[in-house]
């Protein structure tokens, strides 16, 4: 039986670039940050979560040089799919990261049916959507 998820993996170009987007713009916390050799373990999280984001660049020792370079394409193209985080103010939020110079923003906060939505990506081209859920989709949890 699976008790609960540990660690996703979210594909970057660069960690340390990677490190201080999520961190000191975005607003999660570091985890984990050691090396072994040649390779660097980098993780982030929500601030009192147990679940970690690890920050991986592609290439050796997880692929091969064709492998990785098709990886960077295609985290560039914003296709290696999004993370979706949950807030409990997100115009709030929105100015916040405005005002910590996030930029790419592709939908400012928008109302649905399901609660409050803000999409952006980070430097690498990956999207993010962060949700403050409504009464519906807060009910539908329940």
């Amino acid at each position: 039986m699976i008790d609960r998820l540990n660690v996703f993996t979210l594909y970057v170009l660069d960690k340390d670039e990677a490190l201080d987007f999520y961190v000191n713009k975005l607003g999660l916390e570091k985890g984990q940050d050691f090396a072994q050799g040649s390779y660097r373990w980098v993780t982030v999280r929500v601030p009192g979560s147990g679940i970690e984001i690890s920050l991986e660049e592609p290439g050796a020792p997880l692929h091969d040089d064709a492998t990785a370079a098709q990886l960077r394409e295609l985290i560039t193209k914003g296709a290696m799919g999004q993370i979706v985080f949950l807030s409990s103010d997100v115009r709030g939020l929105y100015a916040k990261l405005q005002e910590r110079g996030v930029a790419d923003f592709t939908q400012e906060p928008t109302e649905h049916f399901y609660g409050t939505d803000l999409g952006l990506r980070d430097p690498f081209g990956n999207a993010i959507r962060i949700l403050q859920q409504g009464n519906v989709a807060q009910k539908a949890m329940a």
